[in-house]
């Protein structure tokens, strides 16, 4: 199924140039140093049973919350914090979002990749502050815009002389509170040679469909993140937690862990199959 994506390297890990999949997970936010601890462990060692490349996200500010009154999580410095030591004792590479270009370079100290969320995937300055550290930039494409536009947001990050970009889709907004996915889209962005994640769990979303906060369908996560790796994909985004409905953030669209196991045995599955030579499958 190869197209001619790059390959990008993340410490240990290597994303794209037709490589197995790799696992981009962990809970919406930072609730408490040994929460998020804890969960870097089991999704670590979930992942490693099946030889699965892994990187921890966590957010140490949600800044983009339906309501004032929601948890939005530690702070740059305590979170940053957090993250470091996860990073150092749990031994894996760092993912998290960036809101304002000041906390580029702050962030970059500790994270692997930056990432740019959905909202804010056009701000030129935060673009190219994240792209002056170096370091991975994720860019996640906003639900307003069609998957060929996304183009011009990498543009911005590779003019800026940083190659090191993934894209994420996490579904276009279909309506009031709603978000779809258009398989289309994953092939039409690896077609920029940078390679694709797909977010499964803020796809489900239903942005603000709750009372001041966003809803979500968990129960569509298997169906949904199958067609997707079919459709072929470098990365699945996950948004894990041990009981979601206690969740701080994104309660109604996260995997419950005990559920990751099984979801990443049918998604590595089908992704073998994708990235078989087409020489082989295509006999008989």
């Amino acid at each position: 199924m190869e197209s001619g994506v790059r390959t990008v390297e993340i410490g240990p890990v290597r994303i794209g140039g037709g490589l197995p999949l790799v696992l981009v997970a962990g809970p919406c936010v930072i609730e408490s140093e040994a929460h998020a601890t804890d969960l870097a462990v089991a999704i670590r060692d979930i992942a490693s049973r099946r030889g699965m490349p892994f990187i921890f996200k966590a957010s140490y500010d949600k800044a983009n919350r339906t309501s004032i009154g929601s948890y939005r999580g530690p702070g740059l410095t305590e979170g940053l914090r957090i993250l470091g030591r996860i990073k150092a004792d749990v031994g894996v590479p760092i993912l998290t979002d960036i809101h304002e270009p000041a906390h580029a370079a702050p962030a970059a100290e500790v994270a692997d990749v930056l990432q740019i969320p959905a909202f804010l995937c056009r701000q030129t300055d935060l673009l190219l502050a994240a792209a002056a550290t170096g370091r991975v930039v994720n860019i996640k494409k906003g639900q307003f815009l069609a998957p060929g536009d996304v183009r011009h947001a990498v543009a911005k990050v590779t003019g800026a002389g940083n190659d090191r970009v993934l894209v994420t889709e996490r579904g276009t907004a279909f309506g009031y509170h709603d978000l779809v996915v258009d398989m289309r889209a994953l092939p039409m962005m690896r077609a920029f040679g940078c390679p694709v994640i797909f977010d499964i769990t803020h796809s489900l979303q239903r942005p603000g469909g709750g009372d001041g906060v966003t809803s979500g369908l968990a129960e569509y996560i298997e169906p949904l993140g199958s067609a997707g790796v079919a459709a072929g994909v470098d990365g699945v985004f996950l948004e894990v937690h041990e009981d979601p409905a206690r969740a701080r953030s994104d309660a109604q669209n996260a995997l419950r862990l005990d559920r990751l196991d099984a979801l990443l045995d049918r998604l590595t599955r089908i992704d073998a199959v994708v990235k078989t030579p087409r020489s082989l499958t295509d006999q008989g």
